[in-house]
């Protein structure tokens, strides 16, 4: 899979009024071997008298496809052939190309440009056609094919743009031209390098082939003028997680999903960040690394660097595409680590050599063992360390990140309320409770009648039957009149404090039942937005009473953070809330809210593809 992004050569066709032609392409060593080899096997070969040799197709014809790729390099097709094909009719010009043959997919960009000399009037419609083509593997994905065709389309408009300018392309075909008829008696690889060592053009298309080869990032220079930039991400990811195969679009799924409180990660050193942006781009890309610290979000960098939030989405969009940065979560103590599953960590690793160098004294199955559980940066570290510790340790945590060793869980919930699982068992209390009601009911019948007569006593003096009190049976008028007596002998007659307090006290009351009203009021209709069954499954649990716990409930869950879709980190910064805040509601909530935690799907999403 790894050897279908590179390319098997790159062509350049030419076709003016005089006719097509191609004038280069790399490499060029094997066509003349294939050549040789297939010309000594067909004179080696006894000819069969009566066999009828075909012409017409020269496609189809075995000296053309002997092999058609072999060691990654392309064999078996003879410029005639190649010029033919790709020297287009200008209908098919400023277009995408594409065209397979057996195992080999070939992909371009034809680009019609008007000579430099020509203004206008009937000489200004003769234009010259310019045909780079990449010819790679026929098993090559849509999105490799796509990357090819827009550099190939990249280079027909830089091309164009150098010509109108200064006649660049011009000069350099007809360069190209000239070492051809010079060198007609000399084997082809002479003049294809010939022409390599006399044309700026043949070399920068020979340097951006090694280029997609080897990185897959290209910087090269078109008549020292024009800067042309490109990266391959399918070839550039694989230089820090090999075996990875990134595609554009999972890149741009990745990107879409940036939120301010990311952060960023730098996978190289300050130096090579100038390969990836051009000039002109430069002075906004040292203003975001001035600001960049792994221990920050993209708006906290955005502020520091006088940049706007959407400046720096762009350049670090642009540094992650090409391979230069990665999105993190801000480093914090409170961040989950585990070890990555595809961790490269056998013993004969690069990595763990690496890790020594860098920390020295240190062993990387050391520190990592650490994290062979879900751990907190938090849980590694005690107040009692020196800052100096704490700091090496981040150091490791971001190295380990740098190459891929670790990757970051998230907490994420999901609303979901249990079942009357003990509705059973609830009706069997309830039974319990109306059988040892029913046996005293007697006893409160009794008390009852008590309670009615005492009132009734205080308004009609009539006679009341007597109870049992101690085994003696008393009435309760005398204990009523004996009552009052020891009040009246108690409390001095002050008629007007007694109607005082007993007023507050009544007003007092009134105005907490009137509170509980309301806030009974108010909870129901906070209960209103789930169902019946998730509204009986929160009414049991406690928390459900407090007015604030279930204002801040209904609310998270009105904005779908409970649907497995949202982490912590997430729902904090857009609700500013503290963590603790939000743990806290977890907590009470714990039986119709489940967490677990697991990776952010939008950012692994960008090394779990192979």
């Amino acid at each position: 899979m790894e050897t279908n992004v590179n390319p098997l050569a790159v062509i350049l066709v030419y076709f003016d009024s005089k006719g097509d032609r191609l004038l280069y392409r790399y490499p060029y060593q094997t066509l003349g071997q294939t050549e040789v080899s297939n010309d000594d096997q067909r004179k080696s070969r006894k000819r069969n008298p009566y066999a009828v040799a075909n012409t017409d197709d020269l496609v189809q014809t075995s000296t053309h496809l002997g092999a058609a790729k072999s060691q990654g390099q392309l064999q078996g097709f003879a410029d005639e052939v190649l010029s033919a094909l790709f020297a287009v009719k200008p209908q098919l010009c400023n277009q995408k190309f594409e065209l397979k043959l057996n195992d080999v997919r070939f992909v371009s960009h034809p680009t019609l440009i008007p000579h430099k000399e020509q203004r206008s009037g009937a000489m200004a419609k003769q234009q010259m056609l310019i045909n780079i083509v990449f010819a790679l593997h026929a098993q090559a994905s849509y999105s490799i094919v796509k990357c090819y065709h827009e550099l190939s389309k990249r280079l027909g408009l830089a091309l164009k743009f150098e010509e109108q300018r200064s006649g660049y392309l011009t000069e350099q075909t007809a360069q190209m031209a000239r070492t051809h008829d010079e060198q007609q008696q000399q084997p082809l690889e002479r003049t294809l390098e010939l022409i390599a060592e006399r044309c700026s053009l043949a070399q920068a298309l020979r340097s951006i082939f090694h280029d997609l080869c080897t990185t897959g990032l290209l910087s090269t220079s078109l008549n020292h003028n024009l800067t042309l930039c490109f990266c391959l991400p399918a070839k550039a990811h694989q230089l820090h997680k090999k075996g990875s195969m990134v595609d554009p679009e999972t890149i741009d799924r990745c990107l879409r999903a940036l939120k301010p409180y990311h952060g960023m990660l730098l996978l190289v050193d300050f130096a090579e960040l100038l390969d990836c942006v051009p000039p002109t781009g430069a002075r906004m890309l040292w203003q975001l690394v001035d600001a960049y610290n792994p221990l920050i979000s993209l708006q906290s960098m955005s502020s520091n660097a006088d940049l706007s939030i959407e400046h720096v989405y762009k350049l670090v969009s642009h540094l992650v595409y090409w391979a230069k940065a990665t999105i993190i979560y801000p480093l914090c103590e409170t961040n989950v680590y585990v070890i990555a599953p595809d961790a490269p960590l056998h013993t004969k690793s690069h990595l763990v050599e690496k890790f020594s160098a860098r920390f020295a004294g240190m062993s990387l199955f050391e520190v990592i063992s650490d994290f062979s559980l879900p751990t907190s940066i938090g849980h590694l570290t005690t107040p009692l360390q020196q800052p100096a510790r704490q700091g090496i340790l981040a150091q490791m945590v971001i190295w380990m990140l740098q190459h891929h060793l670790l990757m970051q869980l998230h907490t994420y919930v999901q609303f979901m309320p249990s079942e009357d699982e003990f509705g059973d068992s609830a009706s069997c209390s309830n039974h319990l409770r109306d059988a040892i009601s029913d046996e005293e009911g007697e006893q409160e019948q009794d008390a009852d009648e008590l309670h009615g007569s005492m009132l009734s006593m205080s308004s009609h003096p009539l006679p009341v039957p007597a109870v049992l009190v101690g085994g003696h049976r008393r009435d309760v008028s005398e204990d009523h009149s004996s009552l009052a007596s020891d009040n009246i002998a108690v409390q001095p007659s002050s008629s007007h404090k007694s109607n005082f307090s007993i007023t507050a006290s009544m007003s007092t009351d009134n105005c907490d039942s009137l509170d509980s009203m309301e806030d009974e009021q108010k909870l129901k209709e906070l209960l209103q937005v789930f169902s019946d069954a998730d509204r009986a499954a929160i009414r049991r649990i406690p928390a459900s009473a407090n007015v604030d716990d279930l204002s801040l409930l209904v609310k998270l869950y009105q904005m779908g953070y409970f649907k497995s879709e949202h982490h912590l980190e997430e729902i904090m910064y857009f609700e500013n809330l503290r963590r603790s805040q939000l743990l806290q509601l977890l907590d009470k909530f714990r039986d119709v809210l489940i967490i677990y935690e697991t990776e952010d799907p939008a950012i692994a999403s960008m090394y779990n593809t192979k």
